[in-house]
Protein backbone atom coordinates (compact mmCIF):
# COMPACT_ATOMS: atom_id res chain seq x y z
CA UNK A 1 0.00 0.00 0.00
CA UNK A 2 1.61 3.12 -1.22
CA UNK A 3 0.46 6.12 1.64
CA UNK A 4 0.13 9.60 -0.52
CA UNK A 5 -0.43 13.41 1.47
CA UNK A 6 -1.65 16.22 -0.34
CA UNK A 7 -0.99 19.30 1.72
CA UNK A 8 -2.51 22.94 0.43
CA UNK A 9 -4.07 26.09 1.40
CA UNK A 10 -6.57 27.56 -0.49
CA UNK A 11 -8.59 30.84 -0.35
CA UNK A 12 -10.72 30.66 -3.50
CA UNK A 13 -11.32 26.57 -3.47
CA UNK A 14 -9.47 26.78 -6.94
CA UNK A 15 -6.03 24.79 -5.99
CA UNK A 16 -8.39 22.42 -4.07
CA UNK A 17 -10.36 21.46 -7.29
CA UNK A 18 -7.22 21.05 -9.47
CA UNK A 19 -5.67 18.77 -6.35
CA UNK A 20 -8.85 16.84 -6.01
CA UNK A 21 -9.13 16.21 -9.88
CA UNK A 22 -5.20 14.71 -9.75
CA UNK A 23 -6.16 12.50 -6.54
CA UNK A 24 -9.27 11.17 -9.04
CA UNK A 25 -6.98 9.77 -11.10
CA UNK A 26 -4.27 8.72 -8.61
CA UNK A 27 -6.45 7.22 -6.24
CA UNK A 28 -6.64 2.79 -6.24
CA UNK A 29 -4.13 0.59 -7.01
CA UNK A 30 -3.08 0.07 -3.23
CA UNK A 31 -2.79 4.24 -3.11
CA UNK A 32 -4.21 5.42 -0.27
CA UNK A 33 -4.48 9.63 -0.36
CA UNK A 34 -4.88 11.82 3.26
CA UNK A 35 -5.32 15.51 3.18
CA UNK A 36 -3.99 18.06 5.40
CA UNK A 37 -5.55 21.66 4.30
CA UNK A 38 -3.50 24.25 6.40
CA UNK A 39 -6.04 26.27 8.50
CA UNK A 40 -4.15 30.08 9.49
CA UNK A 41 -4.70 30.59 13.03
CA UNK A 42 -5.40 34.08 11.39
CA UNK A 43 -7.94 34.15 8.86
CA UNK A 44 -6.93 35.98 5.50
CA UNK A 45 -10.42 35.40 4.56
CA UNK A 46 -11.92 35.57 0.73
CA UNK A 47 -12.51 37.83 -0.87
CA UNK A 48 -9.81 40.30 0.48
CA UNK A 49 -10.40 43.61 1.56
CA UNK A 50 -7.77 45.99 0.12
CA UNK A 51 -6.23 46.98 4.01
CA UNK A 52 -5.68 43.34 4.53
CA UNK A 53 -4.40 42.68 0.92
CA UNK A 54 -2.09 44.96 0.72
CA UNK A 55 -1.14 44.91 4.95
CA UNK A 56 0.51 41.36 4.38
CA UNK A 57 2.95 42.13 1.68
CA UNK A 58 5.73 42.88 4.41
CA UNK A 59 5.54 39.27 5.89
CA UNK A 60 4.35 37.43 2.68
CA UNK A 61 7.63 38.50 0.80
CA UNK A 62 9.94 38.80 3.55
CA UNK A 63 8.66 34.47 4.41
CA UNK A 64 8.02 35.68 7.85
CA UNK A 65 6.12 32.58 9.13
CA UNK A 66 2.46 32.92 11.58
CA UNK A 67 0.87 30.25 13.40
CA UNK A 68 -1.46 27.48 12.19
CA UNK A 69 -3.37 24.77 13.04
CA UNK A 70 -1.29 21.38 13.11
CA UNK A 71 -1.85 18.25 11.31
CA UNK A 72 -3.90 15.98 13.36
CA UNK A 73 -2.41 13.11 14.98
CA UNK A 74 -3.50 10.94 12.32
CA UNK A 75 -1.62 12.54 9.68
CA UNK A 76 1.60 12.75 11.89
CA UNK A 77 1.98 9.05 12.69
CA UNK A 78 2.28 7.68 9.02
CA UNK A 79 5.25 7.74 6.88
CA UNK A 80 4.43 8.96 3.44
CA UNK A 81 5.71 7.69 -0.13
CA UNK A 82 4.69 10.77 -2.03
CA UNK A 83 4.10 14.58 -0.90
CA UNK A 84 2.10 16.50 -3.48
CA UNK A 85 2.18 20.35 -1.99
CA UNK A 86 -0.38 22.70 -3.79
CA UNK A 87 0.62 26.43 -3.28
CA UNK A 88 -0.77 29.77 -4.42
CA UNK A 89 1.80 33.02 -4.83
CA UNK A 90 1.28 36.26 -2.63
CA UNK A 91 3.12 39.32 -3.80
CA UNK A 92 5.63 36.76 -6.14
CA UNK A 93 6.65 34.55 -2.59
CA UNK A 94 4.53 31.48 -1.57
CA UNK A 95 1.25 32.30 0.17
CA UNK A 96 1.62 32.63 4.19
CA UNK A 97 0.49 29.90 5.40
CA UNK A 98 2.21 27.99 2.93
CA UNK A 99 5.70 29.48 4.14
CA UNK A 100 4.71 29.06 7.18
CA UNK A 101 4.21 25.25 7.17
CA UNK A 102 7.32 24.67 5.65
CA UNK A 103 9.15 26.56 8.59
CA UNK A 104 7.76 24.34 10.98
CA UNK A 105 8.77 20.69 12.69
CA UNK A 106 5.51 19.57 11.16
CA UNK A 107 6.86 19.87 7.92
CA UNK A 108 10.42 18.66 8.63
CA UNK A 109 8.55 15.49 10.26
CA UNK A 110 6.29 14.69 7.07
CA UNK A 111 8.66 15.93 4.41
CA UNK A 112 12.00 14.70 5.09
CA UNK A 113 13.69 12.03 2.76
CA UNK A 114 10.22 12.36 0.90
CA UNK A 115 9.31 12.44 -2.87
CA UNK A 116 7.55 15.59 -3.56
CA UNK A 117 5.28 17.30 -6.17
CA UNK A 118 5.04 20.77 -6.04
CA UNK A 119 1.40 22.45 -7.81
CA UNK A 120 1.47 26.00 -8.14
CA UNK A 121 -1.76 27.87 -9.12
CA UNK A 122 -1.92 31.46 -9.60
CA UNK A 123 -2.27 34.35 -11.93
CA UNK A 124 1.32 34.33 -14.25
CA UNK A 125 4.37 34.91 -12.31
CA UNK A 126 5.55 31.68 -10.70
CA UNK A 127 9.62 31.24 -11.42
CA UNK A 128 11.06 32.90 -8.23
CA UNK A 129 8.25 31.99 -5.93
CA UNK A 130 9.26 28.35 -6.97
CA UNK A 131 12.83 28.97 -6.25
CA UNK A 132 11.62 29.68 -2.63
CA UNK A 133 9.65 26.42 -2.44
CA UNK A 134 13.15 24.35 -4.02
CA UNK A 135 14.79 26.27 -1.08
CA UNK A 136 12.81 26.04 1.83
CA UNK A 137 11.93 22.20 0.69
CA UNK A 138 15.55 21.94 0.49
CA UNK A 139 16.20 22.67 4.04
CA UNK A 140 13.96 20.14 5.04
CA UNK A 141 15.43 17.55 3.49
CA UNK A 142 12.59 17.06 1.08
CA UNK A 143 12.98 16.06 -2.25
CA UNK A 144 11.59 17.57 -4.97
CA UNK A 145 10.82 15.00 -7.92
CA UNK A 146 7.87 16.97 -10.22
CA UNK A 147 6.65 20.47 -10.55
CA UNK A 148 3.00 21.73 -11.99
CA UNK A 149 2.55 25.38 -12.57
CA UNK A 150 -1.51 26.21 -13.81
CA UNK A 151 -2.16 29.69 -14.12
CA UNK A 152 -4.10 32.14 -16.14
CA UNK A 153 -3.19 32.60 -19.95
CA UNK A 154 -4.45 36.09 -20.56
CA UNK A 155 -1.96 38.79 -21.47
CA UNK A 156 -0.62 39.86 -18.34
CA UNK A 157 -2.86 43.18 -17.80
CA UNK A 158 -6.02 41.73 -19.01
CA UNK A 159 -5.66 39.33 -16.17
CA UNK A 160 -4.46 42.35 -13.62
CA UNK A 161 -7.74 43.36 -14.28
CA UNK A 162 -9.65 40.18 -13.78
CA UNK A 163 -7.76 38.94 -10.52
CA UNK A 164 -8.29 42.12 -8.61
CA UNK A 165 -12.03 41.75 -9.84
CA UNK A 166 -12.01 38.25 -8.28
CA UNK A 167 -9.37 38.94 -5.35
CA UNK A 168 -11.98 41.80 -4.11
CA UNK A 169 -15.21 41.03 -4.85
CA UNK A 170 -15.47 37.20 -4.69
CA UNK A 171 -17.22 37.27 -7.66
CA UNK A 172 -15.01 35.02 -10.98
CA UNK A 173 -17.42 36.03 -12.96
CA UNK A 174 -16.65 38.53 -16.72
CA UNK A 175 -16.00 41.73 -15.32
CA UNK A 176 -18.07 44.58 -16.57
CA UNK A 177 -19.19 41.40 -19.10
CA UNK A 178 -16.40 42.20 -21.54
CA UNK A 179 -13.60 40.86 -19.65
CA UNK A 180 -12.90 37.36 -20.07
CA UNK A 181 -13.40 35.22 -16.50
CA UNK A 182 -10.38 35.51 -14.27
CA UNK A 183 -8.19 32.64 -13.01
CA UNK A 184 -7.20 29.38 -14.38
CA UNK A 185 -9.50 28.28 -17.02
CA UNK A 186 -12.57 25.54 -16.33
CA UNK A 187 -10.63 23.60 -18.97
CA UNK A 188 -7.20 23.97 -17.31
CA UNK A 189 -8.62 22.56 -13.84
CA UNK A 190 -11.08 19.71 -15.15
CA UNK A 191 -7.74 18.73 -16.95
CA UNK A 192 -5.24 18.77 -14.34
CA UNK A 193 -6.76 15.14 -13.65
CA UNK A 194 -4.19 14.05 -16.63
CA UNK A 195 -1.46 14.71 -14.44
CA UNK A 196 -2.07 12.08 -11.76
CA UNK A 197 -1.29 9.17 -14.35
CA UNK A 198 2.22 9.57 -14.58
CA UNK A 199 2.28 10.31 -11.29
CA UNK A 200 0.90 7.03 -10.19
CA UNK A 201 3.04 5.76 -12.56
CA UNK A 202 6.28 6.91 -11.18
CA UNK A 203 4.58 5.82 -7.24
CA UNK A 204 3.85 2.02 -7.79
CA UNK A 205 7.31 2.06 -9.82
CA UNK A 206 9.37 3.87 -6.74
CA UNK A 207 11.24 5.51 -9.81
CA UNK A 208 10.74 9.49 -9.76
CA UNK A 209 13.60 9.69 -12.23
CA UNK A 210 11.53 10.93 -15.37
CA UNK A 211 8.70 12.23 -13.55
CA UNK A 212 9.17 15.48 -14.55
CA UNK A 213 9.80 14.60 -18.03
CA UNK A 214 6.91 12.61 -18.16
CA UNK A 215 4.96 15.89 -17.02
CA UNK A 216 6.53 18.64 -19.32
CA UNK A 217 4.88 16.34 -22.02
CA UNK A 218 1.69 17.01 -20.80
CA UNK A 219 2.47 20.90 -20.36
CA UNK A 220 2.25 20.63 -16.66
CA UNK A 221 4.97 24.07 -17.52
CA UNK A 222 5.05 26.89 -19.87
CA UNK A 223 8.18 29.45 -19.30
CA UNK A 224 7.45 32.58 -20.65
CA UNK A 225 11.09 34.78 -20.74
CA UNK A 226 9.32 37.79 -21.03
CA UNK A 227 7.76 37.08 -17.34
CA UNK A 228 10.89 35.54 -15.74
CA UNK A 229 12.72 39.22 -16.66
CA UNK A 230 9.46 40.78 -14.47
CA UNK A 231 9.40 38.60 -11.47
CA UNK A 232 13.08 39.19 -11.33
CA UNK A 233 12.65 42.82 -11.33
CA UNK A 234 9.53 42.66 -9.36
CA UNK A 235 11.47 41.01 -6.66
CA UNK A 236 14.23 42.98 -6.19
CA UNK A 237 12.04 45.81 -5.75
CA UNK A 238 9.48 44.51 -3.63
CA UNK A 239 12.45 43.70 -1.08
CA UNK A 240 13.44 47.14 -0.80
CA UNK A 241 9.42 47.82 -0.43
CA UNK A 242 9.34 45.15 1.99
CA UNK A 243 12.35 45.90 4.21
CA UNK A 244 11.34 49.33 4.08
CA UNK A 245 7.63 48.77 5.41
CA UNK A 246 8.57 46.34 7.72
CA UNK A 247 10.03 48.95 10.08
CA UNK A 248 6.83 51.05 10.07
CA UNK A 249 4.83 49.00 12.68
CA UNK A 250 2.71 45.88 13.36
CA UNK A 251 0.49 44.88 11.09
CA UNK A 252 -2.54 47.73 11.17
CA UNK A 253 -0.66 50.69 12.34
CA UNK A 254 -1.67 53.47 11.07
CA UNK A 255 1.71 54.55 10.12
CA UNK A 256 3.03 51.43 8.20
CA UNK A 257 -1.07 51.56 6.44
CA UNK A 258 0.48 55.18 5.33
CA UNK A 259 3.36 53.50 3.49
CA UNK A 260 1.61 50.59 2.56
CA UNK A 261 -0.59 52.88 0.61
CA UNK A 262 2.43 54.44 -1.15
CA UNK A 263 2.88 51.08 -1.83
CA UNK A 264 -0.63 50.21 -3.89
CA UNK A 265 0.35 53.39 -5.87
CA UNK A 266 3.36 52.41 -6.67
CA UNK A 267 2.24 48.68 -7.51
CA UNK A 268 0.13 49.96 -10.02
CA UNK A 269 2.19 52.40 -11.24
CA UNK A 270 4.90 49.61 -12.09
CA UNK A 271 2.41 47.29 -13.38
CA UNK A 272 1.63 50.02 -16.08
CA UNK A 273 4.74 52.29 -17.12
CA UNK A 274 7.47 49.85 -15.69
CA UNK A 275 6.06 46.58 -16.72
CA UNK A 276 5.91 48.05 -20.73
CA UNK A 277 9.90 49.24 -20.22
CA UNK A 278 10.66 46.04 -18.96
CA UNK A 279 8.98 44.68 -22.14
CA UNK A 280 11.13 46.89 -24.63
CA UNK A 281 14.15 46.21 -23.24
CA UNK A 282 13.42 42.78 -23.09
CA UNK A 283 12.71 42.88 -27.07
CA UNK A 284 16.10 45.21 -27.61
CA UNK A 285 18.10 41.97 -26.07
CA UNK A 286 16.28 39.18 -27.45
CA UNK A 287 18.55 38.06 -30.16
CA UNK A 288 21.60 38.32 -27.71
CA UNK A 289 20.28 36.73 -24.91
CA UNK A 290 18.77 33.83 -26.69
CA UNK A 291 21.50 30.74 -25.20
CA UNK A 292 20.35 32.45 -22.00
CA UNK A 293 16.72 32.16 -22.40
CA UNK A 294 17.20 28.84 -23.55
CA UNK A 295 19.33 27.95 -20.70
CA UNK A 296 16.95 29.84 -18.16
CA UNK A 297 13.72 27.45 -19.88
CA UNK A 298 15.38 24.57 -19.15
CA UNK A 299 16.46 25.28 -15.93
CA UNK A 300 13.00 26.65 -14.38
CA UNK A 301 11.20 23.89 -16.05
CA UNK A 302 13.18 21.44 -13.86
CA UNK A 303 12.97 20.53 -10.32
CA UNK A 304 16.81 21.10 -9.87
CA UNK A 305 18.06 23.77 -7.49
CA UNK A 306 20.84 26.08 -8.49
CA UNK A 307 23.85 26.29 -5.89
CA UNK A 308 24.52 29.60 -4.19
Amino acid sequence: MKEVLIIHYSQTGQLTTILENMANTLTGDHITISHYQIVPKSKYGFPWKPTRFYDVFPETFLQIPSDFHPPTPEILEKKYDLVILGYQVWYLTPSIPINSFLQSGFAKKLLKDTPVVSVVACRNMWIQAQEKIKCLLASIDANLVGHIALVDRHINHISVITIEHWMMSGRKDRYLGIFPKPGISDSDIENASKFGHPIKNALLAEDFTELQENLLQLDAVRIDPLLVRTDERGNVLFSKWANLIIKKGAPGDPKRLKWLRLFNFYLKFAIWFIAPIVFVVFLLTYFPMTQKRNRERKYYASVALKHT
